[in-house]
Parts: structure tokens; C-alpha cells; sequence
């Protein structure tokens, strides 16, 4: 899938594929700049509007959109959001990439950290962040008429760009602009280098108005259009069945209520922060994470399948996500580690897909080396995985420092009862209509108003259903784990995270406080589990479901890790000694027996998370992120941002076929 470049005499890429440069003799920046950017009317258009969406054709090596991002950071009125969304049948590699942008000093910071993303580039949709999630790169490889068709992104403006017609016509067939023309709304701004009749008379067809312009050099012309049709368009055709928000939603009185304050809930709030909502995030417990997102520490990887299936590709969005939030706002060490994770196949199956030992895929998940294996104690016939992108991530970390994201006001101890829809406030005295706009209030158990909103997000984990009034089949799952702490000097029991049959978190930072870095820290932690008991929610567990957690526990761990168990041995000697005689205590020398922890989590029927509207025409502004399972570490960021992209009307994080599978509607 990805594109070989030769790079010529002078210094300019060429395509073998398609017989063409790259972009003319100047570098391309200038054509960036006066044909794409200066053509579609920017930055002047996008003054003080809360989002910009950009469509291109033909990603290529970036360089428009390193321009446009270069004059969004430059100017003072920018949109608070700029998305940037490219076709790329193509994608060059990540060196290539580099390369092409060298030649433009001005633009090398901004092409390092594109750099940096640019990897795993597999058939489908890819979210790559920039500016603390300000600055929203949405690629689409593949076909660039089937991936516009599939996602249908509304745009702003558009840059149609790509290889000569005459050496790629796909790129400027009428299908293709047809396509393009269905993601305009009227007045959307194109610009184009080409001048073809045949592209003048396809955009014509489509509804835009369409001029030639003088062209930046060596070019004569260029051509500039706007979507306006002479007819009324039908109806675009949305990815996700349309969920309108009330009024009472509008730019100028995006508020909302979150309820739950666990990772879903957090990252929702975030995410719908950075768009300029005012977030109250309301929670019965003093403290935020204190349910199933209190985990201690835990794994985050890909799932992998032969056929690539619909967990699979749905992993590998979340991971993404989850890798551009961590290194933005945890500490490397101390609160979560990119270290890779093997999987160890127990049931022998290969787990990967054929073609992935070379191209894209590699950057995901490989076969594990044998040293890999030998490390974690494997025989050598051990079916293994090595997850390039996974690691271990607490929590708590992830979800405190979601909430300090500006815009996100914590209230806890406030249990919500219930949810009740009243008619909104009417603005300066306005005439109350027929069918007044609703907002909806959080009630207390006595029937008190705790926060009023537009939109209120249940988020809230395992007490979801009682706050949906068990509309939909959610069931409780009880989770236990087996964790013990070691001072920070001595090694780890593992090199690395293990799962596949339970899983394995070897070394984490468990200091008191946690705040000091991870060499100051006095102690570290390893985890391992966890249950899956189906409709148990019982907290504290018993004794006797706590002893018969850590032995599972300690089973799994033995053919997961072979290493690590024995490594662990004496913790769980001294469990199942001091089971043995509870009264005895530990003797000063030994090293302390297993801790314990439990949180009840929630899962849908078919075991994916709920997000979008509860029921877009009858409770309008009442919103889920929930029923996040025991996947919530690798999906709950990426149900975030699904959900403030349906909130706001902007282009889909991920694969629409995707979204549509965690879609609320699936529910109905």
C-alpha cells in the first residue's frame, strides 16, 4: 500500500507509479500557499468560527497541510478547532516524508511532529493529533471516491490536488468530484492547479461555480470554485443517522453535564472542552476514578485477528488515541509506559494477519522475536505476538488529568438519581413556541436540582442502566485483580506487559502520592488479572472470592509468563500460607503476601461500547458513553472523541463502519 519515491538530481520527488514529480520545480510551498490556502479564501475565512473543516485530494508528503496548520498557528483569530482531512491511496513512508519537507526550514518543526505520527498507515481511517488535539489530521487511505463516499465529512474548503489528470484520472474522474461536491455545503471554497476542460465541465456539473484565476508560476492559470448549485441539493447522506441538538445547544450556550467521573466520563468531558463546551462532570464519590477506572495500573494493545475484524481495527483507533493523550499529559515511568506488550496465543492460533510482516501492519503488532519469548520464559514453539504499540497506563492518572482540562469543572458528591427534561430558559424575554427547546436536569435522591444543561452525557459505568431506566440489556461485570508492591531498586518480575491469558503489568509507579518522578519513587508495583464474573456486583468481594481471584490469578500467570510467576512465587507463597494461618501474620523477613481490588464494570450484549444519543427524536441532548467493559483502557479516549465529533458535526476519529458499530442506535 505504501508508495516507493525516487528522488531526482535536483532534489524532487518522483512517483515510478504515476510517471510525475511530486510538485513543480519551486518546492511546492508556494503552490500551498497562493493555490490551496490563499485560493480557498484562508485564513481570512475562517475568522472567528469555532471549527474549520479542510477536505484534500491527495495527501502526498503534507506539505499543504504543514501550510495550513503554519497559518492557522500564525493567526490570531483561528478557529479554537482545525480539521484537516486527506485522501491518500498511496502513503509515503515516514523517512520519505521527512525528506521532501527538508528543503522548507520554516515548516521542519511542524514536519518532525508529523513525522512522528506517521506510522501504521493500514487501509482505513487514521486520527493524528497536534496542538494538545487542536490541530486534527484525518487520513483516508484508499481509494479516494470509495473512503469520501464511506465517511462523507462536511468541508469547508476544499484542495483538489494530485497527479496530472493525464497520468491519474481516477483522482479527477466525475465519480470522484461527484464525491467531493457531497461533502460541500453551499459556499464551500475549491482551488485546483488544473485547468482540464474535463474537470471545469465535472465540478460545473456538481453545482460549483467555477473561474479560472492567474496561476502561480510555471503555471498560467489556476482555477478557483464555490459550491452553489443551482438546485437544492438532496440531502447529505450521514455516516451516522442524524442527531440534531436542541437549541438550547447552540455556540452560544454549549453547556453540559457528564455524569460519572471514570475514564469515559473524563475523556468525554475533555474532548467536548477543547470545542469550547462548558463541562460540569457530576459524581457521587468524593474523588474521581473511584469504580472500575481506580485500576491500579493496567495493560493497553491492539487486538489482532486473521480477518482484521471490527475489535481489531476498533483497537487499533483507540490505541492511537490513547498514545497521542498519554504522552501529552502523563509522566513517561511513572504514571504509563509505551513499552510494547506480548501476547502470548494460548490457544495456539496465529492472531495476525498474513500480510503483516511487511508494510504498515509491522508498525503494529509482529511475531514475537525469540528472544522476546525467552525473556518471558516461553518455550520456543510459543505462539506469540509482540504489540510494538501498547503499554501499561494508570488510570487514575489518565482520568485526573483529563479533568484539568480548561472548560471541566469536577463536583464530586453529587449522586444522581434521576434526570428530568424541562423546558430551557427562554433567551431576553423571548415568546415561549408550541414546542419550547428541552434541557435536562440532574435530581438528586430527594428530588433536588443539582445541574441544569442542554446536554447531559450518561457516562457513569456500572450505574448506567438505572440512570437509562434499563432501556437497553446492560449487565454488571465484577472484575477482581492480584497486585504487590517491591522497592523501586530491585528489577521487575517481567521486562515487559504480558497478555493473551490474563494479563501482566510488571512494574508500575505506586508511590504514596505518585507526584515525584519515577526515580524518587519509593516503591513500584506489579498487577495481574482480571475476573470476569457476568452479573456479579458485590463489593468488598469475600474472602473466599478474593482467594479464589488470586489462584486463578496465579494459574493464568504460570503458562502467560512463565518467568514472571516465578519471579512472583514467593508473593503467593505467602498468600497461601497466611491463608493457611490467618492468625500467624508475616514474619519480618518475608516479602508481603498479594493485595487485592475490585470494581464492578459494564458491558453491552455484543460486548462493545454505547455512544451517541439515547433517543435523538424522543430525548433530545440526552447522550451515552458507556458500557466501556474491560476495554475501557484502549477505547474509552477514542468514545470521547466519537462523541464530541457527532456532537459538533465534524469528521468521524475512525473507520464510519466502525462507529457505527459503537452507535447508541444499534441499541434501539
Amino acid at each position: 500500500m505504501s508508495e516507493s519515491i525516487h528522488w531526482l538530481p535536483d532534489g524532487t520527488p518522483y512517483s515510478p507509479r504515476f510517471g510525475d514529480r511530486y510538485h513543480s520545480e519551486n518546492g511546492g510551498l508556494d503552490q500551498a500557499r497562493k493555490v490551496f490556502l490563499q485560493g480557498c479564501g484562508l485564513p481570512a475565512a475562517w475568522a472567528g468560527q469555532p471549527q474549520w473543516r479542510v477536505l484534500e485530494t491527495g495527501f502526498g508528503f503534507g506539505l499543504n497541510f504543514l501550510v495550513t496548520w503554519a497559518a492557522w498557528r500564525a493567526d490570531e483569530h483561528r478557529p479554537r478547532l482545525l480539521h484537516f482531512v486527506s485522501t491518500e491511496a498511496w502513503p509515503v513512508s515516514a523517512a520519505d516524508l521527512l525528506r521532501a519537507t527538508a528543503a522548507h526550514p520554516e515548516l521542519a518543526p511542524l514536519a518532525e511532529q508529523l513525522h512522528a505520527q506517521w506510522w501504521g498507515l493500514l487501509p482505513g481511517v487514521h486520527r493524528l493529533a497536534f496542538e494538545d488535539g487542536r490541530v486534527l489530521l484525518t487520513l483516508y487511505i484508499g481509494d479516494a471516491q470509495a473512503m469520501l463516499r464511506q465517511q462523507a465529512p462536511t468541508a469547508d474548503s476544499v484542495y483538489l490536488d494530485g497527479f496530472s489528470p493525464s497520468v491519474n484520472p481516477e483522482i479527477w474522474s466525475a465519480h470522484t468530484l461527484k464525491a467531493v461536491a457531497r461533502c460541500c455545503r453551499r459556499g464551500t471554497q475549491l482551488a485546483t492547479w488544473t485547468i482540464a476542460r474535463a474537470v471545469r465541465d465535472a465540478l460545473a456539473e456538481c453545482g460549483f461555480e467555477v473561474q479560472r484565476v492567474p496561476g502561480v508560476p510555471p503555471k498560467r492559470d489556476n482555477l478557483h470554485a464555490t459550491y452553489n448549485p443551482a438546485w437544492e441539493p438532496r440531502p447529505r447522506v450521514a455516516t451516522l443517522p442524524e442527531s440534531p441538538l436542541p437549541p438550547a445547544a447552540s455556540a452560544q450556550a454549549r453547556h453540559c453535564l457528564v455524569i460519572g467521573g471514570g475514564l469515559a466520563g473524563a475523556a468525554t468531558a475533555a474532548s467536548l472542552a477543547r470545542r469550547g463546551w462548558r463541562v460540569q462532570v457530576l459524581d457521587e464519590a468524593p474523588e474521581p476514578a473511584a469504580g472500575a477506572s481506580g485500576l491500579p495500573a493496567g495493560v493497553f494493545a491492539p487486538h489482532v485477528s486473521p480477518d482484521d475484524a471490527v475489535l481489531s481495527r476498533l483497537s487499533r483507533s483507540g490505541v492511537r488515541i490513547t498514545l497521542q493523550q498519554a504522552r501529552q499529559r502523563l509522566q513517561a515511568g511513572q504514571d504509563w509506559g509505551p513499552t510494547g506488550v506480548l501476547e502470548h496465543r494460548t490457544d495456539g492460533s496465529p492472531g495476525l494477519p498474513a500480510d503483516w510482516q511487511e508494510g504498515p501492519g509491522a508498525d503494529w503488532s509482529t511475531s514475537a522475536a525469540p528472544s522476546v519469548r525467552e525473556q518471558a520464559g516461553l518455550p520456543p514453539d510459543a505462539v506469540a505476538c509482540w504489540h510494538i504499540q501498547g503499554g501499561w497506563i494508570r488510570p487514575p492518572r489518565m482520568v485526573q488529568a483529563l479533568l484539568r482540562e480548561p472548560g471541566v469543572a469536577w463536583h464530586g458528591r453529587s449522586r444522581v438519581a434521576g434526570l428530568r427534561a424541562v423546558p430551557a430558559p427562554q433567551a431576553g424575554g423571548a415568546a415561549a413556541s408550541d414546542s419550547p427547546p428541552t434541557e435536562w436536569q440532574a435530581l438528586d435522591a430527594q428530588g433536588q436540582v443539582l445541574a441544569q444543561a442542554p446536554l447531559v452525557v450518561i457516562a457513569a459505568g456500572a450505574g448506567s442502566p438505572t440512570l437509562l431506566a434499563d432501556r437497553w440489556p446492560l449487565q454488571p461485570v465484577r472484575g477482581q485483580v492480584s497486585w504487590g508492591r517491591y522497592p523501586a531498586h530491585q528489577p521487575p518480575p517481567a521486562p515487559f506487559p504480558a497478555n493473551g491469558h490474563g494479563n501482566l503489568v510488571p512494574s508500575f509507579g505506586c508511590g504514596d502520592d505518585g507526584s515525584g518522578p519515577a526515580g524518587d519513587a519509593p516503591e513500584r508495583g506489579w498487577i495481574m488479572g482480571s475476573t470476569f464474573e457476568r452479573g456479579v456486583t458485590t463489593l468488598p468481594a469475600s474472602a473466599a472470592d478474593q482467594r479464589a481471584a488470586h489462584q486463578l490469578h496465579w494459574d493464568k500467570l504460570q503458562t502467560l509468563a512463565p518467568a514472571a510467576a516465578h519471579a512472583l512465587a514467593p508473593h503467593f507463597q505467602v498468600f497461601q500460607a497466611l491463608q493457611a494461618r490467618p492468625a500467624a501474620g508475616e514474619s519480618g523477613g518475608e516479602p508481603p503476601a498479594v493485595e487485592h481490588w475490585a470494581a464492578v464494570r459494564c458491558t453491552a450484549p455484543d460486548r462493545l461500547p454505547i455512544v451517541g444519543p439515547v433517543d435523538a427524536q424522543a430525548l433530545p441532548g440526552l447522550w451515552v458513553c458507556t458500557a466501556m467493559g474491560a476495554r475501557g483502557l484502549t477505547l474509552a479516549l477514542l468514545c470521547g472523541e466519537l462523541l464530541a465529533a457527532r456532537v459538533n458535526a465534524e469528521p468521524l476519529p475512525l473507520d464510519a463502519k466502525l462507529a457505527r458499530a459503537l452507535a447508541s442506535e444499534r441499541m434501539a
